[in-house]
């Protein structure tokens, strides 16, 4: 086909697929009135795929070509299969434009003998999404017993939005939230293409309006030291200084601490919860 042509056939593709769509699924309002056509509004496409309506509208049209950006925004809104995405990506002759897909992540032996060895300091590996690769016991016992969570579901994200023991654990929840979106709106630019990031902020916002809005709103942040107030139901008020350290043979991995500073309450009952966790023994992650 000639370049005009598969522009044309693009924008008809785009098209079709936009109509499969409705404004529920996509967590957009719904005002009530009658739709002219169905599925969504070019209007609505854009605004999810951040671009303007004249921009989109155009490419409807056949009458420009897509930035491999745009394509990548594309395929996320409207929700394409693998096969749909190749498809849209050969119209627009950029077949090889989309990202790789990325490698399993492994935790190696040495963090993992790390991880034990911090018997006094809860510890985590933190991978791509801030998946939560690995931890030690008194990891567990602060914030929860992981290896009760899917491996799949095991990202620090969805539990501070999904699980309403997070929203008790931190003293602000609302500050550890918009930070914690701060630094996954950070590590999707490394990976903007990541099938397993995008569905992950697709779920995320159909789910939960306060995530919707500061995911929109863009802030970004690198998560390297902090503070954070707990408010743990065994052993009480904790203030903990965290520090993210990169693992140096994988720059997608870092090892979390939370330290307490000598002679305060909060590092009295950090030894408290290190007894506690101790007698009670809560699995550790063992996979991998």
């Amino acid at each position: 086909m000639s370049r005009d042509v598969h522009l044309s056939e693009l924008g008809e593709f785009l098209k079709a697929r936009r109509a499969e769509l409705s404004p529920r699924a996509m967590g957009l309002p719904e005002s009530g009135a009658l739709r002219r056509v169905p599925g969504l509004r070019r209007e609505e496409v854009a605004q999810l795929a951040a671009i303007s309506t004249v921009y989109y509208t155009r490419l409807e049209q056949g009458r420009i070509e897509a930035s491999t950006p745009v394509l990548i925004a594309l395929a996320r809104v409207l929700r394409l299969d693998e096969d749909q995405r190749d498809y849209m990506l050969q119209l627009a002759g950029k077949e090889n434009a989309w990202p790789r897909r990325l490698a399993a992540q492994k935790v190696r032996p040495p963090t993992r003998r790390l991880l034990d060895s911090l018997t006094d300091t809860p510890a985590l590996v933190l991978g791509r999404r801030m998946d939560i690769l690995a931890w030690n016991s008194l990891a567990a016992a602060l914030m929860t017993d992981f290896s009760q969570i899917p491996e799949e579901h095991r990202n620090s994200v969805r539990l501070v939005f999904s699980d309403p023991a997070f929203r008790e654990l931190y003293v602000d929840w609302e500050d550890s939230a918009r930070n914690t979106v701060a630094f996954l709106r950070m590590e999707a630019a490394d990976n903007p293409g990541d099938p397993r990031m995008i569905a992950l902020v697709e779920e995320l916002s159909e789910q939960d309006p306060q995530f919707r809005e500061w995911w929109a709103a863009r802030h970004v942040a690198h998560h390297s030291t902090g503070t954070k107030a707990f408010r743990h139901p065994v052993a009480g008020d904790l203030t903990l200084d965290w520090e993210a350290l990169t693992c140096p043979t994988d720059a997608d991995q870092q090892l979390v601490t939370l330290t307490a500073e000598p002679g305060t309450p909060s590092h009295e009952r950090l030894r408290f919860l290190a007894s506690w966790a101790a007698d009670h023994e809560p699995r550790v992650e063992a996979s991998g």
